[in-house]
């Protein structure tokens, strides 16, 4: 034990935390961005490997299979299927590769980018799958926790799912998001409060054993095991380890620099965490709470809301460039909601899963959790904020923290004028933006004028007899460059595929007014029409549109509207699912001249005449066409017809966005 003097005065240096900050900050930079990482395996058949983490859902599993490299696998259920659960089963699968994309409509959640950072570079579906080898003992234990938990009944198996496995895939879509937007969702990661518990717990049970902290440590190590290395509970518990070793070792180690030594040992093992918003929140409100503890004084409630207010400050770059959106109520909802969940729902979700009989109490505070949530979510205070840029983010905790070092409130006025550049700024922007939206096989265009002031949405995309919103995707956008409001809605017809997402739109974001063709409504359209504020026409300073088509017929799409609109000196030409007779219309009526073509039908070889082409002679066509498609479109018949032309496809460019300014136009598209 010689070294112990040295190690001591290591540790206690400020110059080797300086030196392990820049090694760690050129370790993470050279592995996270400079090495780049691809795949080993070359289209396999066949895989075989380990099963780390599964999730069930009620037609499939979803799960990582770790063998020569982890991969991400789906296995779609059958009538055979009694038990699906193979989690720590060394498993063969037979299948094929599916192919990775990235997000196709900007500054939304990116799938292949979130599998990268966990070191996943290959999807693949399986067609079978084979047990070659039992789990071993750690897996078996937490299969019989999982088989446990399964036995309760929907509600109480969410919130055990929630706290004690930290799986928060069995919470409903609508929950979580009032969660989100009431600004309590970190309440349901496992985090040091829950992990305090525990070792509370632990530490009252085991307090005549004379190795209770190596039991306790043993207990926390499996419980990071069970809860998959969520990062809360790493930094939680690698913390604990620390601070234990320090104490047997007599070192006095500020909590700060035992926190920092925690991030490195966890960037160490995996640098791309640092990219984890799990992470991210963790960390800083931690290391927060440990600078401003000085602060944190008075009643119970004061001291709640104090550390409130802490947390909400310090990880608000963090919250916007998450979800474009803070609640002010946030704040003072914690206050509420930090007691209930940590000190009553939580501890009594552990209880629970020890004595069943005491689930209607869960029950109860459950329903009281949910019911108090959505009626607060209908109270909101939102604020729609536009994403960060990293210049700003830096700028914003460089402010941040010379205000508490210095304590000089001119200081944070700096931090509230980079929060007021970034909400002002797009609003600078006097680009006029055009974007054919990648909704899958269906339609949807959006145009924002100069300085945001004006939204216009031709049609909405939507999948029939189907409960996936590709709207929300669109929301999460408008949010980012932060438009509050869609100021006018076209739907160019009834047609699932072009109206359907209407509703989602009504039902969770703001639209101030609707157009419907002249047409007998269909039952999607009188729908549309009971919810939102329909009009016949619409001005607008920014955009000089007008429907071209006020044909009616039985066929919804013979009664498409057809916008032409012009922005400075360029025509815009948006065709719905109108046909080949429909555009002979145009040609004798308007003999329509159009420098951007939005193809009709999704390339349908009933729309696009070659003599419409030639008539039209856009310079940019775009067909709006969900990939692999089972209608087989854009037809063969209609790409040769516009041979020539330079056209652009949803499914193999994503979503399109064209930028004008006066005389000029840029294209960017957003490849899967």
């Amino acid at each position: 034990m010689q070294f112990l003097p040295k190690l001591k005065t290591i540790l206690q240096s400020k110059l080797f935390y300086i030196f392990l900050f820049v090694l760690l900050s050129i370790y993470v930079l050279f592995t996270t961005i400079i090495i780049k990482y691809e795949s080993k395996l070359d289209e396999p058949t066949e895989i075989e490997g380990y099963v780390i983490d599964l999730t069930k859902k009620d037609e499939y599993i979803s799960f990582i299979l770790k063998g020569e490299e982890k991969v991400q696998c789906i296995y779609y259920l059958n009538e055979e299927d009694i038990d699906p659960n193979i989690l720590g089963k060394y498993v063969k699968l037979t299948g094929k590769v599916k192919e990775l994309t990235h997000n196709t409509i900007p500054n939304t959640f990116d799938y292949k980018d979130y599998l990268y950072q966990n070191k996943i570079y290959l999807s693949f579906t399986a067609s079978d799958i084979k047990v070659i080898k039992d789990e071993n003992i750690f897996y078996k234990i937490k299969n019989k926790i999982i088989k446990h938990i399964d036995s309760y009944d929907k509600s109480i198996k969410t919130y055990l799912n929630l706290f004690i496995l930290g799986d928060k895939s069995y919470l409903d879509s609508n929950t979580s998001n009032a969660y989100k937007t009431n600004g309590i969702w970190h309440l349901f990661a496992i985090s040091g409060m829950h992990i305090s518990f525990i070792i509370l717990v632990l530490d009252k049970i085991l307090k005549n054993i004379k190795f209770k902290k190596t039991i306790i440590s043993s207990i926390l190590f499996y419980f990071m095991f069970i809860t998959s290395f969520a990062a809360s509970v790493m930094r939680s518990v690698i913390f604990y380890f620390l601070k234990n070793i320090l104490d047997y070792w007599d070192i006095s180690l500020d909590n700060k620099r035992v926190l920092f030594l925690t991030a490195f040992i966890i960037l160490l093992i995996n640098p791309f965490m640092l990219y984890n918003t799990g992470f991210q929140y963790s960390f800083l409100i931690t290391l927060s709470i440990m600078l401003m503890s000085n602060k944190i004084t008075g009643s119970y409630l004061k001291q709640i809301f104090k550390i409130s207010l802490i947390s909400f400050v310090v990880s608000m770059p963090i919250t916007i460039n998450m979800n474009y959106e803070i609640n002010l109520l946030s704040i003072f909802l914690n206050v509420f909601y930090v007691p209930l969940i940590s000190v009553v729902i939580f501890p009594l979700s552990i209880l629970v899963f020890i004595l069943p009989f005491l689930s209607f109490l869960l029950n109860i505070f459950i329903s009281l959790l949910e019911i108090s949530t959505n009626i607060f979510y209908n109270l909101k205070l939102s604020v729609i904020i536009p994403k960060m840029s990293t210049i700003l983010i830096i700028l914003y905790y460089l402010f941040l923290y010379l205000y508490y070092k210095y304590k000089n409130s001119k200081l944070f006025y700096l931090v509230f004028i980079v929060f007021s550049l970034n909400y002002i700024y797009p609003e600078l922007d006097s680009n006029y933006y055009v974007y054919y939206l990648d909704v899958g096989q269906g339609d949807s265009a959006l145009l924002i004028s100069p300085h945001k002031t004006k939204v216009i949405m031709i049609d909405t995309g939507g999948i029939a007899n189907s409960d996936y919103h590709v709207s929300n995707n669109v929301i999460t956008f408008l949010k980012s460059l932060g438009i509050s409001k869609i100021n006018l809605l076209i739907v160019s017809h009834g047609d699932a595929d072009h109206a359907k997402e209407a509703l989602n739109y009504l039902e969770n974001y703001h639209i101030d007014n609707i157009i419907l063709n002249k047409n007998t409504y269909n039952n999607l359209e009188k729908e549309i029409s009971k919810k939102g504020h329909v009009v016949s026409s619409y001005q607008s300073k920014y955009f000089n549109f007008q429907n071209i088509n006020n044909y009616l017929s039985d066929d919804e799409n013979y009664s498409s509207i057809i916008t032409y609109l012009s922005i400075f000196n360029y025509k815009f030409l948006f065709m719905g699912d109108a046909p080949k007779e429909i555009e002979e219309k145009l040609i004798d009526d308007y003999n329509i001249k159009a420098n951007f073509l939005k193809i009709g039908h999704h390339g349908s070889d009933t729309s696009t005449s070659s003599n419409f082409i030639r008539v039209v002679s856009p310079d940019i066509s775009v067909i709006s066409v969900g990939k692999n498609n089972r209608y087989g479109h854009p037809k063969e018949s209609v790409l040769e017809t516009l041979a020539g032309y330079q056209v652009y496809r949803t499914d193999e460019s994503g979503t399109i966005e064209v930028k004008i300014k006066q005389n000029r136009y840029t294209i960017k598209t957003y490849i899967p």
